[in-house]
């Protein structure tokens, strides 16, 4: 089966202003959309590993023949964390966590400011372009982590609960060079209620 682009759960202009209309459209339809296409066209003669989801695909790269495995976790990567990154934001979001994952940041930061603090200076180390994540390690520690380019957690047993994009194309139109401006922006959308659904599942 191919894969197709998830739709947004939320209209294009539903983040504004903390996440431009404009950057949306261009963001999952263009950009999104392209790792999609490209993702289905490294798959093609493949039929065994187009009946895995993008899940299972990426969680055993190993058994993805080496002439396509870079093109894989470069596309399949380019999805799977794109569709990570919508889910975790909404409109009328932001604020404090609360619940199970309030809990595990005091625990692992030693509370909510402290963990933002820390967030952003991971982001802003990004060089280049990647992804800054809060997961659950395969240990079962949780930890924020740097991301290059499309390299995707789950490919080394990790659990990812909240995403940022740093690529410069998440945030350009708005933000032109200013990540540091997009990071403090985009906590005004972060949807905790999802982060902790995903928490839950990842412990």
């Amino acid at each position: 089966m191919a894969h197709t682009l998830t739709p947004l759960p939320y209209a294009h202009d539903a983040l504004e202003p903390f996440y431009d209309k404009a950057t949306l459209e261009i963001h999952h339809g263009k950009h999104h959309q392209t790792y999609v296409n490209n993702l289905n066209a490294a798959l093609e003669g493949h039929p065994e590993l187009q009946a895995k989801s993008l899940d299972a695909l990426l969680a055993d790269l190993n058994a993805i023949p080496e002439t396509i495995r870079r093109k894989v976790i470069n596309q399949g990567g380019g999805v799977w964390n794109h569709n990570l990154f919508w889910a975790v934001m909404g409109p009328n979001k932001g604020g404090a966590p609360t619940g199970k994952i309030a809990d595990a940041i005091q625990n692992s930061f030693g509370g909510f400011d402290a963990f933002k603090a820390k967030f952003k200076e991971n982001a802003l180390a990004m060089f280049g372009s990647g992804w800054t994540f809060l997961l659950v390690t395969k240990s079962g520690n949780v930890e924020i982590q740097n991301w290059p380019n499309q390299e995707c957690p789950i490919s080394q047993g990790h659990k990812p609960v909240l995403v940022l994009d740093v690529w410069e194309h998440a945030y350009y139109l708005k933000f032109q060079n200013r990540r540091a401006d997009w990071i403090e922006s985009w906590w005004n959308v972060v949807n905790w209620d999802k982060v902790n659904e995903l928490y839950a599942a990842a412990k």
